[in-house]
């Protein structure tokens, strides 16, 4: 018989509990539930009023993973959902995971969430920057330490204030809250931070996605500003062979980065750094600390 559970007064279905998802640790289904239930308020506060895409791996990351923009079938009444700009769909909707039910629920179908850096009230206006730091092998994570310590001194000099992240897979999100702004001014800018990367670190930086280019180097993926395009949430899980998570991490531990395991975060690791650090990307949520893109109007 599948487990119901009641959420705040929600009832949901849990189902598998026992199931292994990660074989090499033996991080079950219900495992991954508590993880969610544990570290809800901050995740929540990331993701509130923001259209989600699902990764789903309901067999663990050796199995079939698909990604999915709409709201699954079975989606119950009560769950959220907002519209969305798509050109090819005019009418389409994604959910909002905007409370505990709603996450639980979510966190039952075993997904990586996924966000737009707008929130649903203002749809392809963005108050979020985003740069996802992807290495080419045999680059790591350590070289991307290297790229996100340039690129925080660059974006201050505009008077932007970036905030970092692993990916919770190879690398690092450099996060910056912004003025509203439109998503294709914001890419226009995340673009060009990118390109000046290249040019100030040409050993260390690709701003281009071709593969040929990228062996050895950090790629500065700004194409996640697009208003289509989503990234990983802060403290989702991730489809990996361990339960690693997307995780905020001090400056001063990126530059003491000398090795990929310094900032290997699994689940486990962190209800612990929320209980002693709190939120690192707190100042994110508050708009008095929201930036002006350079030529942006006020």
């Amino acid at each position: 018989m599948t487990p119901i559970t009641s959420v705040e007064g929600r009832r949901i279905a849990l189902s598998n509990l026992d199931k292994v998802l990660y074989p090499r640790t033996g991080f079950t289904k219900g495992e991954v539930l508590h993880y969610y239930a544990t570290i809800a308020p901050a995740l929540l506060a990331h993701i509130h009023d923001r259209p989600v895409s699902f990764l789903r791996y309901p067999d663990g990351p050796d199995g079939q993973l698909f990604f999915t923009k709409n709201p699954p079938p079975g989606t119950p009444a009560w769950v959220k959902t907002a519209p969305v700009p798509r050109s090819e769909d005019p009418g389409a909707e994604q959910v909002l995971v905007s409370d505990m039910p709603a996450l639980i629920w979510a966190a039952n179908l075993v997904v990586e969430f996924h966000v737009h850096q707008w929130p649903a009230s203002t749809p392809a206006v963005a108050d979020r920057l985003v740069l996802d730091l992807d290495p080419g092998p045999p680059a790591t994570v350590v070289e991307c330490c290297a790229v996100a310590l340039w690129l925080r001194d660059r974006l201050a000099a505009d008077g932007l204030h970036a905030y970092a992240k692993t990916s919770g897979s190879k690398g690092l999100h450099l996060s910056v809250a912004v003025e509203p702004a439109p998503s294709a001014r914001v890419s226009a800018y995340a673009k060009r931070l990118a390109q000046e990367a290249e040019a100030a670190l040409p050993d260390l930086v690709v701003h281009r996605m071709a593969k040929a280019l990228r062996p050895g180097k950090v790629f500065v993926d700004h194409s996640q500003n697009a208003a289509a395009k989503t990234t990983a949430a802060p403290y989702t899980l991730r489809a990996r062979a361990l339960p690693t998570a997307s995780a905020p991490v001090t400056w001063a531990e990126l530059r003491s980065c000398k090795d990929p395991s310094d900032l290997l975060f699994l689940a486990d690791d962190i209800p612990p750094r929320l209980e002693r650090d709190g939120d690192l990307l707190a100042p994110l949520l508050d708009p008095a600390q929201a930036g002006t893109l350079p030529g942006n109007p006020r």
